[in-house]
C-alpha cells in the first residue's frame, strides 16, 4: 500500500512515494508536461509500477489560504488523475513545499545547478510526508 505524492506544475510535475507502511516520503521522479493525456499516462505507468492506492496532490494555496489560478489548475487536474490512476486522489496544502524541497536539497549539499533538475520531486516529497504526517496523527 503505497501513496503517490505529485506537485503538479506549469513545465513540470514531480513525484515522490511513500513506504509501503505509509510513514515516510521520497522523491521520485520530474515529468516535463507534454499535454494532459501524456502527463497523466506517465504518472499512471509510475502509479501502477509502485502499485499505489492513493494520490496526493499539492494544492498551492495563497499564504492567507486564498485560491489563486494554480490552485483552480490543481483542482481541475484533481479528478482527472483520478480517473487515470483508478485511485482516490486528496488535495493537499502545498504552502512553502518549494522552500523547504529547496533547502532540503542545500542542506544535503546539493549544487542549485542540479537542484533545479530535482526540485518538483523533492516538491512533492514535502507535500506528501506533510500528508502522512497529519495521517498519522
Amino acid at each position: 500500500m503505497r501513496t503517490l505524492g505529485v506537485d503538479l506544475g506549469r513545465v513540470r510535475i514531480g513525484l515522490a512515494v511513500s513506504d509501503d507502511v505509509l510513514r515516510t516520503a521520497r522523491a521520485l521522479t520530474v515529468i516535463t508536461r507534454r499535454g494532459e493525456p501524456r502527463d497523466l499516462a506517465a504518472i499512471a505507468e509510475i502509479a501502477r509500477d509502485y502499485e499505489v492506492t492513493r494520490a496526493v496532490l499539492g494544492l498551492p494555496l495563497n499564504m492567507d489560504g486564498t485560491e489563486g489560478a494554480s490552485a483552480r489548475l490543481a483542482r481541475a487536474f484533481a479528478p482527472k488523475l483520478a480517473a487515470a490512476l483508478g485511485v482516490p486522489v486528496e488535495l493537499f496544502d502545498e504552502r512553502l513545499s518549494s522552500f523547504e524541497a529547496e533547502t532540503r536539497l542545500r542542506d544535503r549539499g546539493v549544487s542549485s545547478k542540479d537542484a533545479r533538475s530535482m526540485i518538483d520531486a523533492e516538491a512533492a516529497a514535502v507535500i506528501l510526508q506533510g500528508w502522512l504526517d497529519r495521517s498519522a496523527a
